[in-house]
């Protein structure tokens, strides 16, 4: 096909650009024209005309000339991370985590309210608007400020921010997450599982940051998992990828019962392995077991470059990796690396983080974001 583009696709072609220039920006400091147009192949002039227009919407900062050198200083620029927030919130069965974070994903400010598994439906979303409420004080905002929200949760959920079914938290199957914290911030909210989102993380800013194809399991009082391909989320053709849990004969409904009947806390029980007390080796062992069974599975279907373990148990890395390995020897054809989370806690809501700065950004793709800073 021949002939000049078309004003729409010249449209796209400036917001491509845009958001290229952007990303080269991004956690890089200050760059300089020639260093723009050098990170992103256009041409000196195009990168000028981008920087240009993202000087005027509020994205882009001058910041300052180059010293030195013969002639005029060139002019450098920076990435506004300031120019906007974005709100993350894990929603689990012992705590609510909210936090804002810059356009770099920086977090700013976080807040975290306790909260019990036994909780209703109530109780746990005004945990949620504390948790919520108090991140948007410390920072001197109000809801109207933020740019998007995510939000993990345990659970299946649609694509439209509905609580699908949960077997975990009381009164939690059918809750409109979405529309509830767009009561709090307007902005789009984007509503997540909460092991996917922690996957989403470790590929962002965790040990699987170099890995393409990955799963996650999610290792604590529940299992879960999460999977990666190709560098992007999976989430099926109903948002229910990695539920492998719900087939009984694969152990992960159980595993945890394994710990609670050696008697004490889940960390007591690896402390007390750590120390080699058969009962507490037993018992870990067994839990292993089945983790395993349904990770092999997830392995041999997917074949992945890592297998990532988080969650409440990650602390205890020390007795859990080795004995997953040799599980994982013993089923699968290839065993790929695995590896202890690093984010601890921090996995799902830093997730979050990541779910609304992508949805921040494609709107900026679409021309439909909001490219004027309001701060």
């Amino acid at each position: 096909m021949t002939g000049e583009p078309s004003g729409g696709d010249l449209s796209r072609l400036r917001q491509l650009n845009a958001v290229a220039v952007i990303k080269a920006l991004q956690g890089q400091g200050a760059l300089t024209l020639t260093d723009v147009a050098r990170r992103t192949g256009l041409s000196r002039a195009s990168a000028e005309d981008v920087v240009r227009e993202l000087l005027h919407k509020g994205w882009v900062a001058e910041a300052g000339a180059t010293a030195g050198g013969v002639g005029r200083p060139a002019r450098r620029y920076r990435f506004r991370a300031d120019a906007g927030r974005v709100l993350g919130v894990d929603i689990g069965g012992h705590k609510i985590l909210a936090v804002l974070a810059d356009l770099d994903g920086d977090v700013q400010h976080s807040v975290r309210v306790p909260v019990t598994p036994g909780m209703g439906r109530l109780e746990r979303l005004e945990a949620v608007d504390r948790a919520v409420a108090g991140c948007l004080e410390a920072a001197g905002l109000t809801g109207a400020d933020v740019w998007a929200s995510g939000v993990g949760t345990t659970g299946l959920v649609d694509g439209a921010g509905r609580v699908m079914l949960s077997e975990a938290l009381p009164e939690w199957t059918g809750v409109d997450l979405a529309a509830h914290l767009r009561r709090i911030a307007p902005a789009p909210v984007l509503v997540e599982n909460d092991s996917k989102l922690a996957a989403l993380a470790e590929c962002w800013r965790g040990v699987a940051r170099y890995a393409k194809d990955m799963v996650f399991l999610l290792a604590g009082l529940r299992t879960g998992a999460g999977l990666v391909i190709d560098g992007k989320l999976h989430r099926g053709f109903a948002n229910a990828s990695g539920e492998i849990g719900a087939l009984p004969v694969l152990g992960w409904i159980r595993a945890q019962e394994h710990l609670s009947a050696a008697s004490g806390e889940a960390g007591d029980v690896f402390a007390a392995a750590r120390a080699g007390e058969r009962a507490a080796v037993t018992a870990v062992r067994r839990y292993v077991k089945d983790l395993a069974l349904g990770a092999s599975a997830l392995v041999l279907a997917l074949d992945p470059q890592m297998v990532v373990v988080g969650g409440g148990f990650s602390r205890s890395a020390d007795v859990l990796i080795e004995p997953l390995r040799r599980e994982l020897d013993r089923w699968c054809i290839r065993t790929p690396e695995v590896r202890m989370s690093a984010l601890g806690d921090e996995a799902v809501v830093l997730g979050a983080v990541r779910l609304a700065l992508d949805d921040v950004e494609e709107r900026v793709l679409d021309g439909r974001g909001p490219l004027v800073s309001h701060l």
